[in-house]
């Protein structure tokens, strides 16, 4: 089968960094569904995998979590599919990823795909969409059910993958008042679209911002965007007993006594932690993106496509590499089909 792999971890711009390369046919065993895979988006996990570092893989690794496409077999434990369904879904790090034209992935997290919804529009979403809600309503515990309407999030860099959904979830959904954090007129306009009542500039002074549109705190926090750089000014704009949340890893040590007089929370957020360790609670994400899929066909939610970028292959992978790691990609960057 086509795959597009790497064995050296290099530059995007060396064309050996991302590789069309063949790879023998996957067998489903287990709970494991075969998928057809029809089309895939990239994320900042993505970049962050194949980052320049000295190794060197003796088999290509396969990169790539999210995905949409169709059940060509099952394993012997499945019982949530069957071949022909339409899914998507994000997969797991700790095993092969999606940019292969057949892809093995557990059932238990994966979602059958919205009917109003194309392969392409649908690829979109399952990574950020996980990653938005366990952020809103498991860590920071905000009710999904609209009970905490009233109460405000800021959402530091809103206009990417994962601020496109949780803007949406905060809004629809949770019913908050969202300051949302864009540095361009463009990105801006984007958070307004999918429902953010304020936008600043991160790269500004945020509490003096946040005061200027009237919300001088707020009770949660989502940061998205530079943890290290941002905490101090998330920790004066936090609410006394709110809680922060973070999906981006800090390079050093963060100032978390900054948050002790106020008694306010700090959790991380990482959308591959139930498949990683397999948790007890692993089928949570297979009920969420199947909700989420009600949900888009709903017109609750809509997808965030930003840019189709072409074809499935290595050429067109490294282009879409490149583009997130310049940091100012809108939405999300969908590659379909094979």
């Amino acid at each position: 089968m086509k795959a597009i792999g790497l064995t050296r971890y290099l530059p995007i711009n060396d064309p050996k960094s991302l590789e069309d390369i063949e790879l023998p046919m996957p067998v489903a065993a287990g709970r494991d569904l075969l998928v057809k895979v029809e089309a895939i988006s990239v994320n900042p996990v993505d970049t962050k995998v194949r980052a320049p570092k000295d190794k060197v893989e003796a088999t290509p690794r396969v990169l790539g979590w999210d995905a949409a496409g169709t059940v060509a077999a099952v394993g012997p434990d499945v019982t949530l599919f069957k071949v022909g369904d339409p899914v998507y879904y994000a997969g797991s790090i700790t095993r092969p990823g999606a940019n292969s034209e057949f892809h093995l992935v557990d059932e238990r997290i994966v979602g059958h795909m919205p009917a109003s919804l194309d392969f392409v529009n649908a690829a979109a979403l399952p990574l950020t969409t996980i990653t938005a809600w366990e952020a809103l309503f498991d860590r920071l515990g905000i009710a999904p059910d609209g009970s905490d309407e009233g109460k405000s999030i800021l959402i530091v860099g809103g206009a990417g993958g994962v601020g496109s959904i949780a803007i949406q979830l905060a809004r629809r959904l949770a019913r908050l008042t969202i300051v949302a954090s864009a540095s361009r007129p463009e990105s801006a306009d984007w958070c307004r679209q999918l429902g953010a009542q304020h936008v600043i500039d991160h790269y500004q002074d945020i509490p003096a911002q946040l005061k200027a549109a009237g919300v001088p705190q707020v009770d949660f926090v989502l940061c998205l965007n530079d943890t290290d750089a941002h905490f101090p000014a998330m920790a004066e704009a936090v609410a006394p007993q709110g809680k922060i949340c973070s999906i981006v890893e800090n390079a050093g040590p963060l100032e978390i006594g900054l948050l002790k007089s106020k008694s306010a929370t700090f959790v991380w957020e990482f959308m591959f932690t139930r498949a990683m360790y397999e948790t007890p609670d692993m089928i949570a994400q297979h009920k969420l993106l199947t909700e989420v899929a009600r949900l888009v066909d709903a017109g609750t939610l809509r997808t965030t496509v930003g840019k189709i970028m072409g074809p499935i292959n290595a050429a067109n992978l490294r282009r879409a590499h490149a583009q997130l790691e310049g940091g100012r990609t809108i939405g999300k960057l969908v590659l379909a089909p094979f």
